[in-house]
């Protein structure tokens, strides 16, 4: 979440005359994240207050995606899982355009992001990730992954050309092409031997997406990334989001609880569990690429939190290390 497009009183006021959520009592921008510009509103309709999210897309999402991503989360709030629903305006609508930018208000959940990820958070967020595979299996659209690996020597490519690098980061440029060398030769093929299992995907399920209350998970967010992919690529980006301590170290038990709550759900085939390695050095690829680029090209005057892309190469090095799955735990 960010904000890279503001937006005035006038503009917002005139904006919700299109819905029947209340008149506006209060609203904010919200700067975590990096992809999108997000408000918190509140309003209030017969004496009562209500929170909700007003989300710009920004650049970096396609438009012609967000009604995939908007029906997948109004799907998987039919089916149990606790994310944003869409709110539809008095034309029944959902997808809007406000100051030049597509734009969708969705309801607000309760809970609290874990800013320290401690053991106990571990298995509940494998639960819930293998839920939300099950109940993505019956929503039929599919949607490629724009960021998938087809796209990551593009993207390294983009960063290169770049005219703010600094030595540092084209030595960081050289070693990704080294590893992209080695990724994507091992990458599963889809319909190959390996035949993983395909289906939805969350595709960014990080700690500040994923919210808490005792010790529960209370909801999921952020589904601007989600698409059609190996199920278990997800479970390889949890393992690089949730199971690598703020020094950099892997934590096996934190591995070994994200993969026996998802497995008490959903058990991994064993074709999944040997592509672990590469998935998950795949995964490590795309978020060092994406926020390499971003640590190069984002404005300085953005309210936008920037991402280091260390933490993700060096996660990289340990998965292009791994010798097997054991690692991980499994």
């Amino acid at each position: 979440m960010a904000v890279y497009t503001e937006i005035t009183d006038e503009e917002l006021s005139a904006f919700l005359v299109g819905y029947d959520i209340g008149h506006l009592t209060a609203f904010r921008g919200i700067a975590e994240g990096v992809e999108n510009s997000n408000f918190l509103l509140r309003t209030e309709k017969d004496g009562q207050e209500s929170d909700y999210i007003l989300t710009l897309y920004e650049k970096r999402v396609n438009p012609d995606d967000l009604p995939w991503f908007l029906g997948f989360m109004r799907h998987l709030a039919t089916k149990g899982v606790s994310c944003p629903l869409p709110v539809c305006g008095r034309d029944g609508e959902a997808l809007r355009t406000l100051a030049g930018r597509p734009a969708a208000i969705t309801t607000f959940l309760s809970g609290v992001w874990p800013r320290h990820i401690h053991s106990e958070h571990c298995r509940p967020l494998g639960e819930a990730l293998a839920r939300l595979h099950v109940a993505g299996s019956s929503y039929p659209p599919v949607r490629a992954n724009s960021l998938g690996p087809d796209a990551w020597r593009p993207l390294l490519q983009d960063a290169a050309r770049s005219d703010r690098q600094t030595e540092t980061t084209k030595q960081l440029l050289e070693e990704l092409d080294l590893a992209l060398n080695r990724i994507l030769p091992a990458w599963p093929a889809a319909g190959s031997q390996a035949n993983l299992p395909h289906g939805q995907i969350h595709a960014d399920l990080f700690p500040d997406n994923v919210f808490f209350l005792d010790h529960k998970v209370s909801g999921l967010i952020d589904f601007y990334f989600a698409c059609t992919d190996f199920l278990a690529y997800d479970v390889a980006i949890c393992l690089n989001a949730w199971c690598f301590s703020e020094d950099g170290g892997f934590n096996e038990t934190f591995a070994r609880q994200l993969i026996s709550g998802y497995e008490s759900v959903r058990p991994l085939t064993a074709a999944e569990r040997d592509a672990l390695p590469v998935l998950c050095a795949g995964a490590a690829m795309r978020f060092a690429l994406t926020r390499l680029y971003d640590w190069i090209n984002t404005p300085p005057d953005a309210m936008v939190t920037r991402k280091d892309p260390m933490d993700y190469i060096h996660r990289l090095r340990f998965h292009l290390a791994a010798g097997n799955s054991g690692v991980y735990g499994v």
